[in-house]
């Protein structure tokens, strides 16, 4: 019993180590590709292909997302284990993650069905840069000026402020934490979606990308509120789609 409630004590811990196992899982997963294939062998998306892309998607948000949702996270569990019995303020920190993560499942649904849209209007291959310059120049310039605008701002100073979001927002309760969770999903996705975009940009499977955009998603998050972060990486967004778009269109000519 003894050893129990130091371990119970030490909870802080516990939620940190689970957080770093699912994420780990979720880049295992990635990292073996689990056998999918970006195009289906017959050209045509059956319900499992489907299914299987939702999965794919699904689990690249929690690898993606869930570190810099932590620190939420862990000051939700701080602020429960003060206030509500073990086992409750347990199943209530599972809601409020369960509700964040429901959240990016709803995007990568529309993900996929995106992904389906542009491979039935002749683009196979999810990497934009390698077959669409012009698209793919629209995509990037799209996102850096979502960087800049107001809306971005205000979510991203939301997800940085962890302890301010829950002042204002900490309800007690089961449906509360659900509740706080996909609120805290919303500013999320309001900050990050055309970032999550710019996969097709430079594809979907692309581990190198991916582990790219998810660290620069930490590094915003893990910044003051008005860093220079931001905005400069919305200029350079701009810029580059820019060079892009004009440097396809010369190949092209």
């Amino acid at each position: 019993m003894t050893g129990m409630v130091a371990i119970l004590k030490h909870d802080r811990w516990i939620v940190g180590g689970a957080l770093v196992l699912v994420t780990l899982g979720s880049w295992a997963y990635l990292l073996t590709g689990a056998g999918i294939s970006m195009t289906p062998a017959d050209k045509l998306w059956s319900p499992g292909y489907f299914l299987a892309m939702l999965l794919m998607w699904c689990v690249m948000m929690v690898a993606m997302m869930l570190p810099s949702a932590a620190p939420m996270i862990l000051t939700f569990a701080a602020i429960g284990r003060k206030q509500t019995k073990f086992g409750a303020r347990n199943l209530a920190l599972v809601l409020f993650t369960s509700g964040y993560l429901i959240v990016w499942c709803g995007f990568s649904l529309g993900a996929v069905f995106l992904q389906w849209a542009l491979q039935r209007a002749g683009y196979p291959s999810m990497m934009l840069a390698d077959n669409a310059p012009l698209l793919s120049g629209a995509l990037l310039i799209a996102a850096g000026l979502w960087q800049l605008t107001p809306i971005k701002q205000q979510c991203l100073r939301h997800c940085q402020s962890p302890v301010k979001f829950l002042i204002l927002r900490y309800r007690p309760g089961l449906p509360a934490a659900l509740k706080m969770g996909c609120q805290h999903g919303l500013f999320c996705l309001g900050c990050c979606w055309f970032l999550m975009l710019l996969l097709f940009y430079g594809g979907v499977m692309n581990i190198a990308w991916i582990g790219g955009l998810a660290l620069f998603v930490l590094v915003e998050k893990l910044t003051p509120p008005g860093h220079w972060v931001t905005k400069t990486t919305g200029w350079l967004l701009i810029i580059w789609g820019v060079i892009w778009s004009a440097t396809g269109i010369h190949l092209v000519s």
